[in-house]
Protein backbone atom coordinates (compact mmCIF):
# COMPACT_ATOMS: atom_id res chain seq x y z
CA UNK A 1 0.00 0.00 0.00
CA UNK A 2 1.62 3.74 -1.16
CA UNK A 3 2.24 6.02 1.19
CA UNK A 4 -0.45 9.06 0.56
CA UNK A 5 -0.83 12.56 1.73
CA UNK A 6 -4.06 13.91 2.90
CA UNK A 7 -5.27 17.34 2.12
CA UNK A 8 -5.26 20.27 4.27
CA UNK A 9 -9.15 20.09 6.41
CA UNK A 10 -10.49 23.15 7.79
CA UNK A 11 -13.09 20.75 9.99
CA UNK A 12 -10.95 18.02 12.16
CA UNK A 13 -11.08 14.47 11.03
CA UNK A 14 -12.41 12.35 13.70
CA UNK A 15 -10.73 9.25 15.08
CA UNK A 16 -12.51 6.45 17.07
CA UNK A 17 -10.11 4.70 19.81
CA UNK A 18 -7.36 7.16 19.51
CA UNK A 19 -4.07 6.72 20.99
CA UNK A 20 -1.80 9.96 20.29
CA UNK A 21 2.04 11.35 20.92
CA UNK A 22 2.07 14.72 20.36
CA UNK A 23 5.39 16.82 19.87
CA UNK A 24 4.97 21.00 20.76
CA UNK A 25 6.44 23.77 20.13
CA UNK A 26 6.89 26.85 21.96
CA UNK A 27 6.00 29.77 20.36
CA UNK A 28 6.56 32.30 23.50
CA UNK A 29 9.56 34.39 22.24
CA UNK A 30 11.07 34.06 25.76
CA UNK A 31 11.12 30.33 25.16
CA UNK A 32 11.05 30.15 21.82
CA UNK A 33 12.17 26.63 20.54
CA UNK A 34 11.60 24.51 23.73
CA UNK A 35 10.04 21.61 22.64
CA UNK A 36 7.90 18.71 24.66
CA UNK A 37 6.46 15.31 23.60
CA UNK A 38 3.44 13.80 25.30
CA UNK A 39 0.47 11.14 25.09
CA UNK A 40 -2.92 12.53 24.86
CA UNK A 41 -6.29 10.56 24.01
CA UNK A 42 -7.71 14.06 22.76
CA UNK A 43 -5.08 16.35 21.20
CA UNK A 44 -7.73 19.12 20.84
CA UNK A 45 -8.25 18.96 24.98
CA UNK A 46 -4.57 18.68 25.70
CA UNK A 47 -2.96 21.64 24.05
CA UNK A 48 -6.01 23.47 26.06
CA UNK A 49 -4.59 22.10 29.09
CA UNK A 50 -0.79 22.69 28.49
CA UNK A 51 -1.51 26.74 27.40
CA UNK A 52 -3.52 27.09 30.49
CA UNK A 53 -1.33 25.64 32.43
CA UNK A 54 -0.32 23.06 35.36
CA UNK A 55 -3.62 24.01 37.69
CA UNK A 56 -5.88 23.25 34.56
CA UNK A 57 -4.23 19.71 33.56
CA UNK A 58 -1.17 21.06 31.83
CA UNK A 59 2.21 19.84 32.51
CA UNK A 60 4.85 20.97 34.94
CA UNK A 61 7.29 21.39 32.02
CA UNK A 62 5.36 23.35 29.77
CA UNK A 63 3.36 25.45 32.53
CA UNK A 64 3.81 29.10 32.48
CA UNK A 65 6.19 28.94 29.12
CA UNK A 66 3.28 29.33 26.43
CA UNK A 67 1.65 29.86 23.77
CA UNK A 68 2.48 26.03 22.85
CA UNK A 69 1.81 24.83 19.33
CA UNK A 70 0.62 20.97 18.55
CA UNK A 71 2.63 20.81 15.87
CA UNK A 72 2.67 16.88 15.14
CA UNK A 73 0.83 13.67 16.38
CA UNK A 74 1.53 10.30 15.82
CA UNK A 75 -1.68 7.97 16.46
CA UNK A 76 -2.45 4.64 15.77
CA UNK A 77 -1.44 2.47 18.41
CA UNK A 78 -3.42 -0.25 19.46
CA UNK A 79 -3.90 0.60 23.25
CA UNK A 80 -2.46 3.31 25.86
CA UNK A 81 0.68 1.04 26.70
CA UNK A 82 1.52 1.44 23.35
CA UNK A 83 1.55 4.80 22.90
CA UNK A 84 3.40 5.24 26.32
CA UNK A 85 6.26 3.37 24.86
CA UNK A 86 6.54 5.00 22.49
CA UNK A 87 6.53 8.63 24.01
CA UNK A 88 9.05 6.98 26.20
CA UNK A 89 11.34 6.07 23.95
CA UNK A 90 10.85 9.49 21.87
CA UNK A 91 11.46 11.22 25.10
CA UNK A 92 14.85 9.06 26.03
CA UNK A 93 16.14 8.08 22.71
CA UNK A 94 19.47 7.37 24.34
CA UNK A 95 18.09 5.13 27.32
CA UNK A 96 15.88 2.99 25.20
CA UNK A 97 17.93 -0.32 23.73
CA UNK A 98 16.23 -0.15 20.35
CA UNK A 99 17.67 3.55 19.75
CA UNK A 100 21.16 3.47 21.10
CA UNK A 101 22.03 3.89 17.48
CA UNK A 102 20.97 7.36 16.93
CA UNK A 103 23.96 10.12 17.18
CA UNK A 104 23.67 12.45 20.21
CA UNK A 105 22.29 15.94 19.56
CA UNK A 106 24.94 18.20 18.07
CA UNK A 107 25.64 21.66 19.89
CA UNK A 108 24.45 23.04 16.72
CA UNK A 109 21.27 21.12 15.92
CA UNK A 110 18.41 22.56 17.60
CA UNK A 111 16.18 20.56 19.18
CA UNK A 112 12.79 20.42 17.04
CA UNK A 113 15.23 19.14 14.03
CA UNK A 114 16.56 16.69 16.94
CA UNK A 115 13.58 15.06 18.00
CA UNK A 116 12.21 15.20 14.17
CA UNK A 117 15.09 12.76 13.33
CA UNK A 118 14.64 10.66 16.23
CA UNK A 119 11.05 10.29 15.64
CA UNK A 120 11.90 9.11 11.74
CA UNK A 121 14.33 6.44 12.99
CA UNK A 122 11.80 4.86 15.51
CA UNK A 123 9.21 4.31 12.84
CA UNK A 124 11.97 2.13 11.04
CA UNK A 125 12.81 -0.02 13.48
CA UNK A 126 10.37 -2.81 15.27
CA UNK A 127 7.92 -2.69 17.17
CA UNK A 128 6.68 0.53 15.96
CA UNK A 129 7.09 -0.17 12.19
CA UNK A 130 5.21 -3.03 12.16
CA UNK A 131 1.88 -0.75 13.81
CA UNK A 132 -0.25 0.75 11.18
CA UNK A 133 0.33 4.26 12.43
CA UNK A 134 -0.69 7.57 10.93
CA UNK A 135 1.69 10.45 11.05
CA UNK A 136 -0.29 14.07 11.05
CA UNK A 137 1.20 17.67 10.65
CA UNK A 138 -1.30 19.91 12.44
CA UNK A 139 0.81 22.75 11.56
CA UNK A 140 0.44 23.48 8.02
CA UNK A 141 3.48 26.29 8.05
CA UNK A 142 5.92 23.64 9.78
CA UNK A 143 5.05 21.07 7.62
CA UNK A 144 6.36 23.14 4.77
CA UNK A 145 9.51 23.28 6.44
CA UNK A 146 10.15 20.01 7.97
CA UNK A 147 7.86 17.18 6.11
CA UNK A 148 11.00 15.88 4.91
CA UNK A 149 12.90 15.25 7.77
CA UNK A 150 10.33 12.42 8.54
CA UNK A 151 10.53 8.95 6.25
CA UNK A 152 7.89 6.38 7.62
CA UNK A 153 7.40 3.04 5.80
CA UNK A 154 5.23 3.13 3.41
CA UNK A 155 2.18 1.67 5.03
CA UNK A 156 1.96 4.62 7.28
CA UNK A 157 0.33 7.43 6.01
CA UNK A 158 1.21 11.39 6.17
CA UNK A 159 -1.93 13.56 6.56
CA UNK A 160 -2.54 17.12 7.23
CA UNK A 161 -4.99 18.84 9.12
CA UNK A 162 -6.66 18.83 12.38
CA UNK A 163 -7.90 15.56 14.01
CA UNK A 164 -10.50 14.91 17.05
CA UNK A 165 -11.10 11.76 19.28
CA UNK A 166 -14.87 9.72 19.60
CA UNK A 167 -15.86 7.48 21.68
CA UNK A 168 -17.82 4.47 20.17
CA UNK A 169 -21.39 4.36 20.42
CA UNK A 170 -23.12 1.61 19.48
CA UNK A 171 -26.29 1.96 17.22
CA UNK A 172 -29.25 0.57 17.52
CA UNK A 173 -28.73 -1.60 14.01
CA UNK A 174 -24.85 -2.67 15.28
CA UNK A 175 -26.30 -4.03 18.62
CA UNK A 176 -29.34 -6.03 16.60
CA UNK A 177 -26.65 -7.22 14.04
CA UNK A 178 -24.46 -8.46 17.25
CA UNK A 179 -27.76 -10.33 18.54
CA UNK A 180 -28.41 -11.87 15.65
CA UNK A 181 -24.71 -12.82 14.70
CA UNK A 182 -24.72 -14.40 18.34
CA UNK A 183 -28.15 -16.26 17.93
CA UNK A 184 -26.85 -17.53 15.09
CA UNK A 185 -23.38 -18.94 16.27
CA UNK A 186 -25.26 -20.52 19.21
CA UNK A 187 -27.37 -22.38 16.63
CA UNK A 188 -24.56 -23.64 14.34
CA UNK A 189 -20.70 -23.59 15.60
CA UNK A 190 -18.60 -21.68 13.20
CA UNK A 191 -15.59 -23.18 11.56
CA UNK A 192 -12.26 -21.49 10.74
CA UNK A 193 -12.00 -21.29 6.92
CA UNK A 194 -8.21 -21.71 7.32
CA UNK A 195 -7.46 -24.41 9.90
CA UNK A 196 -11.07 -26.18 9.82
CA UNK A 197 -11.41 -25.86 13.43
CA UNK A 198 -14.10 -24.07 16.01
CA UNK A 199 -14.29 -20.34 16.91
CA UNK A 200 -15.24 -18.38 19.25
CA UNK A 201 -16.49 -14.17 19.31
CA UNK A 202 -12.98 -13.56 21.17
CA UNK A 203 -10.48 -15.81 19.10
CA UNK A 204 -12.28 -14.86 15.76
CA UNK A 205 -11.38 -11.65 13.21
CA UNK A 206 -13.34 -10.67 10.34
CA UNK A 207 -12.77 -8.69 7.18
CA UNK A 208 -12.85 -4.69 6.79
CA UNK A 209 -14.39 -4.80 3.48
CA UNK A 210 -18.00 -4.43 3.49
CA UNK A 211 -19.30 -7.28 1.25
CA UNK A 212 -16.94 -9.61 2.53
CA UNK A 213 -17.77 -12.60 4.46
CA UNK A 214 -14.22 -13.72 6.26
CA UNK A 215 -14.17 -14.87 9.68
CA UNK A 216 -11.24 -16.61 11.00
CA UNK A 217 -9.13 -17.41 13.36
CA UNK A 218 -7.26 -14.27 14.79
CA UNK A 219 -4.01 -16.56 15.36
CA UNK A 220 -4.87 -18.12 11.77
CA UNK A 221 -5.30 -14.90 9.83
CA UNK A 222 -2.35 -13.43 11.24
CA UNK A 223 0.34 -16.57 10.12
CA UNK A 224 -1.15 -16.13 6.98
CA UNK A 225 0.21 -12.76 6.69
CA UNK A 226 3.34 -12.91 8.49
CA UNK A 227 6.08 -12.59 5.82
CA UNK A 228 10.10 -12.95 6.63
CA UNK A 229 9.65 -14.38 9.95
CA UNK A 230 7.97 -11.42 11.09
CA UNK A 231 6.66 -11.01 14.88
CA UNK A 232 3.85 -9.07 13.87
CA UNK A 233 1.22 -8.70 10.19
CA UNK A 234 1.45 -5.68 8.83
CA UNK A 235 -0.78 -6.15 5.71
CA UNK A 236 -2.06 -9.18 3.71
CA UNK A 237 -4.38 -10.30 0.82
CA UNK A 238 -7.51 -11.76 2.22
CA UNK A 239 -8.16 -15.04 0.98
CA UNK A 240 -11.75 -14.75 0.81
CA UNK A 241 -12.03 -11.51 -1.29
CA UNK A 242 -8.73 -11.48 -2.17
CA UNK A 243 -8.30 -7.48 -1.67
CA UNK A 244 -4.97 -5.99 0.69
CA UNK A 245 -5.71 -5.20 3.85
CA UNK A 246 -3.90 -3.85 6.66
CA UNK A 247 -3.89 -5.96 9.86
CA UNK A 248 -4.11 -2.94 11.98
CA UNK A 249 -7.38 -1.93 10.16
CA UNK A 250 -8.51 -5.35 11.04
CA UNK A 251 -7.76 -5.23 14.77
CA UNK A 252 -9.82 -1.84 14.91
CA UNK A 253 -12.41 -3.18 13.23
CA UNK A 254 -13.02 -6.59 16.11
CA UNK A 255 -12.21 -3.14 18.36
CA UNK A 256 -15.90 -1.74 17.21
CA UNK A 257 -13.81 1.29 15.46
CA UNK A 258 -15.57 1.12 12.10
CA UNK A 259 -19.25 2.21 13.79
CA UNK A 260 -20.93 4.90 13.17
CA UNK A 261 -19.09 7.88 14.35
CA UNK A 262 -20.93 10.57 16.69
CA UNK A 263 -19.84 13.99 18.12
CA UNK A 264 -16.29 14.13 18.83
CA UNK A 265 -15.42 13.56 22.34
CA UNK A 266 -15.37 16.36 24.80
CA UNK A 267 -15.55 14.14 28.04
CA UNK A 268 -13.20 15.35 30.59
CA UNK A 269 -13.07 11.68 32.15
CA UNK A 270 -10.03 10.65 29.75
CA UNK A 271 -7.09 10.78 31.52
CA UNK A 272 -3.68 11.92 29.62
CA UNK A 273 0.11 10.62 31.00
CA UNK A 274 2.39 13.63 31.20
CA UNK A 275 5.65 11.65 32.38
CA UNK A 276 6.52 7.39 32.36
Amino acid sequence: MLQEECSTMEEPEVVEHFYGVYLLYCVNPKYRGKTYIGYTVDPRRRIKQHNAGRKYGGAWKTSNKGPWNMVLIVYGFPNSTSALRFEWAWQHPHVSRRLRHIPKKKKSQRVFDFYLTVLSEMLQVGPWCRLPLTVRWLDYEFSKDYCGNISPPLHMPICYGKVASCKVKQTKDAKANDARLQESQSVMERLCPLCGSAMTERDSISCVKPKCLLIAHSICLAKAFCKDGMILPIDGICPACKTSVLWGDLVRKKNSCYQDLREANTDSSFTDSDDI
